[in-house]
Order: C-alpha cells, then sequence, then structure tokens
C-alpha cells in the first residue's frame, strides 16, 4: 500500500447537516467532498457504516456487511419515483446539532416502506433489474442478514438468544416456515441494502474521481446481539445452547481496577482457519466496496486477545491467549492481493503486536492528546513520530481538543503550552498545526477540531452509553474562510490532496 504525504477529516456520516435529522448519502455528502477538495484534504475518514442496536454504536453493529438503512438519502428516492416530494417535506421538528435516533429511526422507516410498496408494484424496471443484480452478487450474507432483521423486528427487538428456540437454533424447518411466511418482509430489508449501496458507491465514485479516498474501520469483534452471530455460531466461541464460553474485554489496569468487560464474543479462530478465514475474507472484501483504507480497531488482538469467562462480572478474571495472527493476514493476502489496512495500535502494545504490524508495514497511529503526559521522549509528540504513520490530534473516543486542555492537569497543559510556542489561544488550531507539521506520512484531525468546539460536540466516550454518537455539524459551518485555512496549512506542510497542483511559492504570491 502506497500513502503519499497527506492529510484527512475524520467525521461520520451521520454528522453531516442536512434536513432529515442525521447526515445521508445525499447532497449534503456530495457538498463536503467539494469542501474537501476544496480545502486540499486527501481522506475522508468515517465509523463503521453498519445498522445499530441498542445505544446507537457503529462499533457494537447488528451485521459485519450491511449498511445502515439511515444513510439513505430520500431526495433521490423522489427522483426514482418511489417517493412523492410531499411525503418528505412534512418531516418532524429534528434538531441541529445532535442526531435523535429514536426520532429519525421511526420517521424514515416510515418512509422507507413507502418507497419499498411502490417498488414491489414493479413500475420502475431499472430499479428492479439493479435490485436482482443485487441480491444475486450478494445473497450469501445478504439472506442470512434480512432474515435476522425482520425475525428481531417480530420479536420487539429482543436479542435472538431469547428467541424461540427453534430460530435461536437456527432450525431449518422452523427458519424456511417463517420464510415462506413473510417474504415481503424479509424483501424490505434486502431492499433496504440495495438502496444504501447503491447510493453509496456513486458518493465514493464521486469522492475518488476527485482524488478523495475513505477510510473506514474493521472493528475486530462483533456484537452479540447480530446477524453474524446468529448465522454463523460455528465460528465463535459459543456453548450449545449459544451462550458465549468467553467474551473480550481488557485487564485491570491504572484507569480501572476492573478491567473493561466489553462482553462481545470471541471468535473460534481454529474454525476460521479451517475454513480458510472465509467470513473475514468476505468482510474485508465487502469493506473495500464501501472504503478506500481499512482502520483495523484494537489491532492488537489479532497477535493476542484477553480471554474472560462467559458470565463474568468483571474483566478482573481473563486470560492472554494468542490471536490468529500472520496466519489471517498471510491467507487475507493471497486471496485479496495488497492489504491497506491502518493498524490501530493505541494502548498497551506488546513486542508481538510491533512485530505483526511491521511484517505487513501497516502504518500505525499517533495520538496528540496522549503525548503530554510524562516527558519529552513520549511517542505521541510530532518530534517523535515516525513518518509510516497516521497521526492524530484525537480520535472519536477522545474529547475535543479544546475540552481536552481546559481539563487537562496543570502540567499537561503547561507542557502543551510550552510545546506548542503558548500559542494556546485556539487551541485546537495550533495542535491540528502540531500534527500537520510532523514527519507522519498522514495527519487527521476531528471536524469538531476544525471548528474549535468544546467538550459537548465529543462523540463518544468508552464505557458509557448516554449521549454518543450523537453530534452533528451546522448547516453553515463549510465556510470559505475555514477552506482556506485548512488549504494553506495542507499547502504549508505540503500535504495538500496530490492531484493539486498548489506550489507554496505561487500560493502565498497572491
Amino acid at each position: 500500500m502506497t500513502i503519499k504525504r497527506s492529510s484527512g477529516i475524520l467525521t461520520h456520516i451521520s454528522s453531516l447537516p442536512g434536513k432529515f435529522g442525521i447526515g445521508d448519502a445525499g447532497k449534503v455528502a456530495y457538498k463536503w467532498v467539494d469542501f474537501l477538495d476544496h480545502s486540499g484534504i486527501k481522506y475522508w475518514q468515517i465509523l463503521p457504516l453498519n445498522p445499530t442496536g441498542y445505544g446507537d454504536s457503529p462499533y457494537q453493529g447488528l451485521s459485519a456487511f450491511a449498511g445502515n438503512p439511515l444513510f439513505i438519502d430520500l431526495e433521490n428516492l423522489v427522483d426514482l419515483g418511489l417517493i412523492t416530494l410531499s411525503q418528505i417535506s412534512d418531516h418532524p421538528h429534528f434538531p441541529l446539532q445532535k442526531v435523535n435516533f429514536t426520532q429519525v429511526n421511526r420517521w424514515k422507516t416510515k418512509i422507507l416502506r413507502i418507497a419499498f410498496d411502490e417498488f414491489i408494484q414493479g413500475k420502475n424496471a431499472r430499479i428492479l433489474s439493479g435490485f436482482e443484480d443485487y441480491y444475486s452478487e450478494n445473497a450469501q450474507w445478504l439472506e442470512d442478514f434480512a432474515l435476522f432483521m425482520a425475525l428481531r423486528l417480530e420479536h420487539q427487538l429482543a436479542s435472538w438468544k431469547d428467541w424461540p428456540e427453534p430460530l435461536k437454533m437456527r432450525e431449518r424447518s422452523a427458519l424456511e416456515r417463517y420464510a415462506r411466511e413473510n417474504k415481503r418482509e424479509i424483501q424490505f430489508h434486502q431492499f433496504l441494502q440495495f438502496l444504501f449501496h447503491r447510493q453509496w458507491s456513486e458518493l465514493k465514485a464521486y469522492a475518488n474521481a476527485k482524488g478523495i479516498q475513505l477510510i473506514g474501520d474493521i472493528p475486530i469483534f462483533t456484537g452479540f446481539d447480530c446477524a453474524d452471530v446468529w448465522s454463523n455460531p460455528h465460528l465463535f466461541q459459543l456453548a450449545e445452547d449459544r451462550e458465549p464460553l468467553a467474551v473480550a474485554g481488557v485487564p485491570p489496569d491504572f484507569f480501572s481496577s476492573t478491567g473493561q468487560l466489553w462482553g462481545n464474543p470471541l471468535y473460534d479462530w481454529a474454525a476460521h482457519k479451517k475454513e480458510k478465514y472465509a467470513w473475514w475474507t468476505q468482510r474485508v472484501k465487502e469493506t473495500l466496496k464501501t472504503v478506500d483504507l481499512i482502520r483495523l480497531d484494537h489491532f492488537r488482538g489479532f497477535a493476542g486477545y484477553y480471554r474472560i469467562p462467559g458470565g463474568a462480572k468483571t474483566a478482573e478474571k481473563g486470560e492472554w491467549v494468542p490471536g490468529p495472527g500472520k496466519d489471517l493476514f498471510d491467507t487475507l493476502k493471497k486471496k485479496l492481493g495488497d492489504l491497506p489496512f491502518i493498524a490501530e495500535d493505541l494502548g498497551v502494545i506488546t513486542d508481538d503486536v510491533i512485530e505483526l504490524r511491521d511484517r505487513y508495514a501497516f502504518p500505525g497511529m499517533k495520538l496528540l492528546q496522549f503525548g503530554f503526559w510524562e516527558s519529552a521522549d513520549h511517542e505521541f509528540l510530532p518530534h517523535n513520530f515516525p513518518i509510516h504513520c497516521v497521526a492524530y490530534t484525537g480520535t472519536h473516543d477522545n474529547d475535543t481538543s479544546k475540552s481536552w486542555f481546559r481539563l487537562a492537569p496543570e502540567h499537561e497543559r503547561r507542557f502543551c503550552a510550552s510545546y506548542l510556542g503558548h500559542h494556546t489561544r485556539n487551541i485546537a488550531h495550533e495542535m491540528i498545526r502540531a500534527v500537520w507539521a510532523s514527519v507522519a506520512l498522514v495527519a487527521v484531525a476531528p471536524m469538531q477540531d476544525f471548528l474549535q468546539l468544546d467538550g459537548w460536540a465529543r462523540m463518544n466516550l468508552p464505557a458509557s452509553t448516554a449521549n454518543n454518537w450523537v453530534w452533528r455539524m451546522k448547516p453553515d459551518v463549510l465556510t470559505e474562510d475555514l477552506a482556506q485555512w485548512i488549504r494553506e496549512i495542507n499547502i504549508t506542510y505540503l500535504r495538500a490532496n496530490d492531484h493539486k497542483d498548489w506550489p507554496a511559492k505561487e500560493y502565498f504570491s497572491k
């Protein structure tokens, strides 16, 4: 994977402005891509695109393959003749700066069902043909996912482990009977995936044509309550009754005396190996249809992961066990060729993780907010960055840089101020400038830092479930002044999108 010196902005599709309560793949997304292009930005980094369950976290998705129907552009459906403009003009009053997921889901699902009813009537032969092609190409995961979603709604969103035994255990006769009796509802969920992937493919093509690439996420683990665990129980460490034998997390440390009990089911890596990692190969292949580069979340888990017994109340009693390591990545490379991965290697990283990362030359991550804890030799300070890395002011799990600086211990604030030359009035922009000036191949900051927002705009607070993932940018923030500032630092630090001919001498002579 060849990466040139460049820059990116981290903001999820949900955070884009728009009339319908949540960012989507419509006109505002195209305007956003134009803004990135105008600013000289090379990479748009997003979070996982999968449909979400309880807590609305994209890292606890309902599928490793499906897209979130909430990101479907409704105005495009008007153009396709599936709904009318009047049907979406009378929409609820949505908050401008946050997503009300319950409100958006309720209203948007109603509109999408209207579109599906129109589709079922078969008046648009072009859409019908496109759906049939999409279904045949994706049936391997789409059938089980659509069945799962229909059953989930049938059982009032209850976890699949609480479904009637024949459905929980996937008895063929019970599934076939349900599929026959609920064909229309199952097809509805297939139709939504067709719409999502059709629109997202067009948006990605538009961005790529402008020289902009998308960075997406693959969370190493799936949530328990997802289509993949239900439909492939043999690939996870589950007992015969489908209860988890072990779950994921991290052991006690300085930050938590009881560790972190994530609760995700763990993979049965021996079963994956027996199937030549077919599920993982498909997962990466499908993800690369929606993004150009993949950030592998919790990369250390591929070298070794923390195994907590099922039913444990805390993460105190667990053990480290080997992950699939090079066996997985050698197989992926053999099947897929070049692996455009970024290794999320934050936290306590051991030699085996570094060896695995470097074996495939995956760039790791550096995080400026974490650089001021101790001394000037900290690996997250820009003068210590290696070239082959992706450097951030902060990620979706961090506070905004403005809020971080305000709340940081006194010694960290003083260290940071000294490091930045005591330019702390616009602290977020000064931290961006420090990352951009570094030797890191790619420099990235969340959009909240470009907008110099305080902690209310934080995307996620780990180990909490309230008020996460909801931030949205206001409709008027993509100004020419901001684009010019971003373009200028990209030119100053040689990070302007490489399809642009922007020499500094010419730019600063104007």
